[in-house]
């Protein structure tokens, strides 16, 4: 299949945001929340066009240095192809340098993207995606439940990254408390030691394993569940009102945590009167704004769909 081949081919791309992590699952759990980048792309028989409206705009490059536009292109090497000329219109919803997942949705969504256009010529299954986008992303926590939803279990072996999806129990209401200030992945995983106490690594096996259970059978275990000794309070001086507000939030009794490297914070309410509860703490103890984003669990992960025909 040829480059012309391609023109006039379009998709429309759906990726959700996300939060990883969780308290004790450490570069293991991750959740899809329902917040999304939405982005049109169009094969065209020459040049590059990118267009960003939202998050984003006028901040990041609108060149071939695009995250998007590098997702598509690392898709399609892989398959020995040169990525075509394209039109690329990205409207974004989720937060930059927040701890909820704009790098793995980027990336997502120019894997999804590529699989739009080359299909069904090529046919990239799940396991393929999840490769894809882990090898631009460097690992699976993020990229694996913005490419399928709900809540996911990842992991690496020999033979490349695997997932597994659950479902998350109907009683569960994230809330995501987002700052006005960014914090660097690349330092919050600077600040992690190289070894932990053999008893503080039991301790996150056990959490994490409760975890699971909480989020998809027994809700009202979440407070426990989401205790951690391995990564947050190693990155608390780096963000220390995110670490002051999570200090309150669990004292009041709601299941707050760093949100991804943070410094955003998620609580993972057992009903929508606790989510309100969460927000008027933060509103009355805060010293800077925070945005209260209630969001929903989002279960279908990224979309693709076929706009138009070559």
């Amino acid at each position: 299949m040829s480059d012309p081949d391609l023109v006039g081919r379009a998709v429309h791309v759906k990726v959700p945001a996300t939060s990883a992590n969780l308290g004790p699952g450490f570069d293991t759990l991750g959740l899809a929340l329902a917040r999304y980048d939405e982005l049109d792309v169009e094969v065209l028989a020459s040049g590059l066009e990118i267009e960003v409206h939202g998050v984003g705009e006028g901040e990041v490059p609108l060149d071939e240095s695009h995250l998007v536009v590098r997702a598509m292109a690392h898709a399609f090497a892989r398959h020995g192809r040169s990525l075509p000329p394209i039109r690329l219109v990205a409207r974004n919803a989720i937060p930059h340098g927040r701890g909820l997942g704009s790098s793995g949705a980027a990336i997502v969504a120019g894997v999804m993207a590529a699989k739009g256009l080359l299909e069904p010529e090529v046919e990239l299954s799940a396991d393929d995606l999840l490769e894809l986008a882990t090898e631009l992303e460097g690992h699976p926590d993020n990229v694996a439940p913005a490419l399928f939803g709900g809540l996911t279990i990842a992991w690496t072996t020999p033979d490349g990254p695997r997932h597994k999806k659950l479902m998350v129990h109907r009683g569960v209401s994230p809330l995501v408390l987002v700052p006005e200030h960014e914090m660097s992945t690349a330092l919050a995983r600077s600040l992690q030691p190289q070894s932990v106490p053999h008893e503080d690594a039991v301790f996150n096996v056990s959490r994490s394993a409760l975890l699971v259970a909480a989020l998809i059978q027994s809700p009202e275990l979440l407070l426990a569940a989401t205790e951690d000794k391995l990564h947050q309070s190693y990155r608390a001086e780096a963000m220390p009102e995110t670490d002051r507000l999570i200090r309150r939030l669990r004292e009041a009794g709601h299941p707050a945590v760093v949100s991804g490297a943070g410094p955003s914070i998620l609580v993972l309410a057992s009903d929508p009167s606790e989510r309100a509860e969460a927000v008027r703490l933060v509103e009355d103890v805060a010293e800077s704004t925070w945005q209260a984003l209630p969001l929903a669990v989002d279960f279908l992960g990224a979309t693709v769909v076929r706009t138009t025909e070559s």
